[in-house]
């Protein structure tokens, strides 16, 4: 299958009603087409991975082509510099959480781009920092609880960035680490401590709704779950 069939069957299937609703989500919809998530995973289905038809959708610089690109490239042949190029694309949240946790999160450079993006300036790219700790504590099944002593650093150093997509991915980060297993829980709990006593309404929000969640019965009940 190649670049202008995938596109064919895209525009086929595109629904440009979707747009507005998209864009009340702050989606994006410049280059967008219209189509689901669930659509686009389906179609990946039917789509070898291929990491030259991956590279050659995300240079279309159609939205759903990019999502669709994360789905099938070939995580082994991904490269560093392929990151940096393509988080520098990132211009819309969904875009930057789809790649970051179906295609960076799998890269063996995932816990270093987390680090590295977090400094970063850019909204997206400091956001697909957090989001990257976010996933990497759901899906890296072999870190161990110190891969993510780092992270908190980052948290803590990031609280106060009122910019909305950087505050929510800090945010969606210190509460999946915190529901990861029972001793981060207890250090993310600290550090939503030490981040609400800061003085700005950003990191307070953060802290705020972070701890809300840490500490609610259900998510306690999930950590005893999976400590026994």
């Amino acid at each position: 299958m190649d670049v202008q069939t995938i596109l064919t069957n895209l525009k086929e299937i595109s629904d440009p009603s979707r747009l507005e609703h998209m864009s009340k989500f702050g989606i994006i919809t410049t280059d967008a087409l219209g189509i689901s998530i669930p659509k686009l995973r389906a179609i990946a289905k039917d789509i070898p991975k291929n990491h030259e038809l991956a590279l050659a959708l995300w240079n279309t610089g159609i939205h759903e082509a990019r999502i669709l690109a994360c789905y099938i490239d070939e995580i082994t042949a991904v490269t560093p510099a392929q990151l940096e190029e393509w988080v520098l694309d990132f211009n819309s949240w969904d875009l930057c959480d789809q790649c970051c946790s179906n295609h960076v999160d799998k890269t063996p450079y995932a816990h270093q781009k987390a680090i590295e993006w977090s400094h970063r300036s850019e909204e997206f790219v400091k956001r697909a920092g957090f989001v990257l700790m976010a996933t990497l504590s759901v899906h890296d099944k072999t870190a161990t609880d110190t891969d993510f002593d780092c992270f908190f650093d980052r948290i803590i150093a990031e609280c106060n960035d009122n910019r909305v997509y950087v505050k929510k991915a800090v945010n969606w980060a210190l509460r999946q680490i915190g529901k990861r297993n029972k001793k981060l829980h207890k250090k993310a709990v600290e550090i939503g401590l030490e981040i609400l006593r800061k003085d700005t309404k950003t990191a307070r929000w953060i802290a705020r709704d972070a701890l809300r969640e840490l500490r609610s019965e259900k998510i306690q009940r999930r950590l005893d779950r999976i400590s026994k």
